[in-house]
C-alpha cells in the first residue's frame, strides 16, 4: 500500500476521499439553511453531475477516489465496534434525553451498515426512524411535546460534508481529526474518525498517526466528541508547504491554542520543524485560509491582498531548551512562506 501523508500543498496528489452531494443538500429549506452554513438552498442535481464531472478528471489523470460514505458504510459493516461506538456518541442524554436513549440507539443498530451510514451524513427524521413514532410520547417528555410534523430530525443532516478537507487535514505523515468551530459541523469529525480508526485501508498501513486528536490508534478509546476539547481547528486553514513547515491561519475557525496543539505534536514527533501561525480578521467572508491563498507550486501563490496583506505572520519553532516554542514575528506573511 502506498504510504499516507501530504507532504506539499502542489504534490502530485494520489489518492483522495471526497462526498458526493447527497440526502444531506436535499434537506436544506429556506427555514434551516442558516443553521446549517448554508447562504441558500442549492440544485442538488445540477451539484451531483458537477461533481461527478470532478471525479471523472480526477480518475482519468490516475488519482484514486474513495467517497467517503462508501468507506463508512464499510467500516460499520466490516466493525460491530465502530457501528456501536458512532451510534453511543451521536446519539446520548444530551441529544434525545435520557428517557430515549436505549430506544433510540437499539433502532439505529437495527439499521443495515449503508443505511445508517447514509443517515449519518443524510440526516434522520423521526418518521424514518420509526413510522409509529407517537407510541414514544408515553415515555419521553421530549417526544410528547414535539409537534406532529414527521420531519422532524432526531439527527440533523450534515451537508458541509461536502468540504471534506474541513474535518480531518493531512499532515506530512499524519492526520488530525478536527473539532469544527460550528456545533451544526461537529458530528462530521466523528463519521471520519470512524473511518480512519477501523476501515481496513487505514489499519493496514502502520506509517501514519493522529496530531489530534492524541488517540494512539490502537488503545481503542471510545469514541466521544468530549474527546476533541472546547476550541477548534478546521482543515481550510492547514497547509503543508513542504520543507519541514506547516501554515495554519488564525481564523473565525481556528484557534491560537489548536495550532500550538499542533506545532507541539508536530515537533516532538519530527514531522514539521516550523509552523507559521497566519493571523487574520474573523470574518465570515474568509473564514479559512484557503479562502485567500492557494499555493500554484513551490514558489507562486495566488492571494486576496485585502486579506494576505494584513495577516501577521508568527513563527513557531521547537525550543529545544526547554520544550516550549521559540517564537517570531515576521515581517509579512509571503516573506515568511519565501523563507521556509
Amino acid at each position: 500500500m502506498t504510504e499516507l501523508g501530504v507532504y506539499s500543498e502542489v504534490g502530485r496528489l494520489r489518492k483522495v476521499m471526497v462526498h458526493r452531494p447527497d440526502l444531506s443538500l436535499e434537506r436544506l429549506t429556506p427555514a434551516n439553511h442558516d443553521d446549517l452554513l448554508f447562504d441558500d438552498v442549492l440544485w442538488v442535481e445540477r451539484a451531483q453531475w458537477e461533481h461527478d464531472q470532478f471525479v471523472k478528471m480526477l480518475r482519468e489523470r490516475g488519482v484514486e477516489v474513495y467517497y467517503m460514505q462508501q468507506l463508512l458504510a464499510e467500516t460499520l459493516t466490516l466493525s460491530p465496534i465502530a457501528k456501536t461506538q458512532l451510534i453511543e456518541a451521536v446519539i446520548d442524554h444530551f441529544t434525545v434525553g435520557p428517557a430515549l436513549v436505549d430506544d433510540v440507539r437499539t433502532m439505529l443498530d437495527e439499521l443495515p451498515p449503508e443505511v445508517l451510514a447514509k443517515h449519518m451524513i443524510g440526516g434522520l427524521t423521526i418518521v424514518e426512524l420509526d413510522p409509529d413514532w407517537r407510541r414514544l410520547k408515553r415515555h419521553s417528555a421530549i417526544a410528547a411535546a414535539l409537534d406532529e410534523d414527521d420531519d422532524q430530525f432526531v439527527l440533523p443532516p450534515l451537508p458541509n460534508s461536502l468540504f471534506m478537507r474541513d474535518s480531518s487535514a493531512w499532515v506530512y505523515n499524519g492526520v488530525t481529526v478536527n473539532p469544527m468551530f460550528w456545533p451544526a459541523r461537529r458530528r462530521e469529525s466523528l463519521n471520519v474518525l470512524t473511518i480512519y480508526r477501523h476501515h481496513p485501508m487505514f489499519q493496514q498501513e502502520s506509517s501514519w498517526r493522529f496530531w489530534y486528536p492524541p488517540l494512539d490508534r490502537e488503545d481503542g478509546e471510545p469514541l466521544s466528541s468530549s474527546m476533541f476539547g472546547p476550541t477548534s481547528l478546521e482543515g481550510g486553514d492547514v497547509q503543508p508547504i513542504g520543507r519541514g513547515t506547516v501554515l495554519v491561519g488564525m481564523s473565525e475557525r481556528t484557534t491560537g491554542r489548536m495550532i500550538e496543539d499542533l506545532a507541539r505534536s508536530l515537533f516532538k514527533d519530527g514531522a514539521a520543524n516550523r509552523v507559521i501561525a497566519a493571523v487574520m480578521t474573523r470574518d465570515r467572508a474568509h473564514m479559512h485560509l484557503d479562502t485567500v491563498l492557494t499555493m500554484l507550486n513551490e514558489d507562486t501563490v495566488t492571494a486576496y491582498p485585502g486579506v494576505v496583506n494584513n495577516v501577521k505572520a508568527i513563527s513557531l519553532r521547537p525550543d529545544n531548551g526547554n520544550g516550549g516554542f521559540d517564537v517570531r514575528v515576521a515581517q509579512d506573511l509571503l516573506s515568511a512562506m519565501s523563507d521556509a
